[in-house]
């Protein structure tokens, strides 16, 4: 039913299973007669719940294992990007940490202090809007519905409570290797030798590859996961680091130890060379491609869940998903449920074509007048069923 979710673009539990429970093929493909009811949404509760994490990322495997015997998933050249998921919290239910006083509260009482009506909640807003000095920092401010929400900036630039997803992808296949929904405020560099590390485990036990010493050669990444201890720590691990630095101009080499200035340099190096280009653009195409279709095209977006753990149970299954598309295109021609219509159309239209084309050979044969009159009804019947097909799709 996640899956139904993802092609779908449900971005709800109850849109899924509501959809499940309407749809008789997707009855059909979920195993359910007629008689039998479908689960409820509360279903996904439950059994998201009695499942860890580990049983998620372990089925997630058995789908990689899949792209790697149909020789999609390489596993040696590995990018990582994030993206951001609104949160399932408001800014308005914000409070303080420690005496739990509401924002507004807080706003009205400055606004007081400046002279204007506490009582006049537009007056009240727009001094909010322009009073200097304004800031929701995430150790003042907490929602306690969903305290691991966090303030940041959207792709629009506007705050907003936030959530983080990251994908660590194969750059030959665009394959998803490792999914993972983070804070909003986390920093891309905090522990990205870590998150490099499993995801290099992980490939390791896809491809039969204990030691790693066929997968995760490289990483690639934009400016903003540069950090020179993380450089060092990565190339440490046998990372090649294909990450532009973006003070590069302003550091001072030679105020650093040696192992900084050798990390900074083979990164240097790296970026400018011709596989490193090629990778970086290999980065923007695949990764920014998985981010479209599981946020934007899958219904994950918007978050409907809180807590980082429950929303990377549901990112996980997204991103299986977009894995077997991948796998299933490979083997059939085939990834998506709209895909496989517009192959259904186009064959539709091709016994058509055929037939018209063999009935056009019948009325050639005929008396000049008959003939015309005949072509032009055979042309009329084709542009109707034309139109017929085309129009749903």
């Amino acid at each position: 039913m996640l899956m139904v979710g993802f092609f779908e673009n449900l971005p709800s539990e109850r849109s899924i299973a509501s959809r499940c429970a309407d749809s008789l093929s997707l009855r059909i493909f979920l195993g359910y007669d007629l008689s039998e009811e479908t689960p409820e949404h509360s279903s996904f509760t439950v059994i998201r719940k009695r499942l860890s994490l580990e049983q998620f990322e372990q089925c997630h495997e058995v789908v990689l294992r899949g792209l790697r015997s149909a020789g999609l998933l390489k596993g040696k050249d590995l990018g990582i990007d994030s993206s951001v998921m609104e949160a399932n919290a408001s800014l308005r239910e914000l409070v303080k940490r420690n005496n739990g006083q509401a924002y507004f509260d807080y706003v009205k009482e400055l606004a007081e202090a400046a002279g204007i009506d506490p009582q006049d909640t537009k007056a009240v807003r727009q001094f909010d809007k322009k009073r200097e000095g304004r800031k929701t920092s995430n150790e003042e401010w907490i929602n306690p519905h969903d305290p691991e929400a966090k303030v940041s900036k959207n792709k629009h630039g506007a705050t907003d409570m936030l959530y983080k997803p990251e994908h660590v992808t194969d750059l030959e296949s665009g394959a998803i290797v490792r999914a993972e929904v983070r804070p909003g405020d986390a920093g891309d560099t905090q522990g990205l030798t870590d998150r490099m590390l499993e995801a290099s485990a992980t490939l390791g036990r896809v491809c039969d590859d204990p030691r790693q010493e066929k997968v995760a050669r490289s990483v690639t990444a934009d400016e903003g996961y540069f950090s020179a201890e993380q450089a060092v720590a990565l190339q440490g691990e046998g990372f090649r680091t294909v990450i532009g630095d973006p003070h590069a101009a302003k550091r001072n080499k030679k105020t650093q130890p040696a192992v900084v200035r050798e990390a900074l340099g083979k990164a240097k190096r790296a970026v400018r060379s011709k596989s490193g280009k090629a990778l970086l653009r290999k980065r923007g195409e695949h990764l920014e491609r998985s981010f479209a279709h599981l946020l934007d095209q899958g219904g994950m977006r918007r978050a409907t869940l809180k807590g980082c753990e429950e929303l990377s149970k549901r990112h996980i299954a997204a991103a299986m998903t977009y894995n077997l598309s991948l796998l299933m295109r490979a083997t059939c021609g085939i990834g998506t449920p709209k895909q496989w219509m517009a192959s259904v159309t186009s064959a539709v239209e091709s016994i058509f074509r055929a037939i018209a084309a063999c009935i056009g050979a019948q009325i050639e044969r005929q008396p000049l007048p008959v003939r015309a009159n005949r072509v032009f009804r055979l042309r009329s019947i084709h542009l109707r069923v034309l139109l017929q097909i085309k129009l749903p799709q």
